[in-house]
């Protein structure tokens, strides 16, 4: 493995049912609501859309998602990326306790030059800035689908 390639694995819990979670997922154009990071996403088909991102760190990534698999009874979602980014993302929605747990997986290879050049001596920073931009999904998805929220989807319900 290079420099240039990545594999994250995050748990999310969130306290709504695992279709609720689910359908949020799938929602790619209301993400910018509930995750801080997710800056635009044009959807380019029904499958496709584009997503530009940016956390902490001043760059900002841009690249496209191609649904690959989506079986809402199994909770299973993953994508192909392209641009910035190129590799795969899996989601599993479960339920768990008192709501439910997505296990996400994604693999990727930064083709963004900028982050190219600088993985030799940034990449704990890169790693530290994905993980904050995970974080604040989290947290706004759990506040997206709390009770009485304002942003609060009537899906799967």
């Amino acid at each position: 493995m290079t420099l240039n390639h990545y594999w994250f694995r995050d748990v999310w819990s969130v306290s709504a049912t695992a279709a609720r979670v689910f359908d949020a997922l799938v929602d790619l154009a209301n993400w910018p609501r509930w995750w801080p990071d997710v800056r635009s996403v044009h959807k380019i088909d029904d499958g496709t859309a584009e997503l530009t991102c940016r956390a902490l760190l001043p760059y900002a990534l841009t690249f496209r998602v191609h649904r690959a698999e989506q079986d809402h009874t199994a909770g299973l979602l993953r994508v192909v990326m392209t641009g910035d980014l190129e590799g795969s993302c899996t989601g599993v929605v479960g339920a768990h306790h008192t709501g439910s747990r997505l296990d996400i997986d994604q693999r990727v290879v930064v083709n963004k030059r900028l982050l190219r050049t600088f993985a030799p001596i940034a990449r704990p920073l890169f790693r530290a800035n994905h993980a904050a931009m995970m974080w604040r999904g989290q947290r706004g998805l759990r506040g997206y689908l709390a009770p009485g929220s304002q942003h609060r989807p009537d899906v799967g319900t």
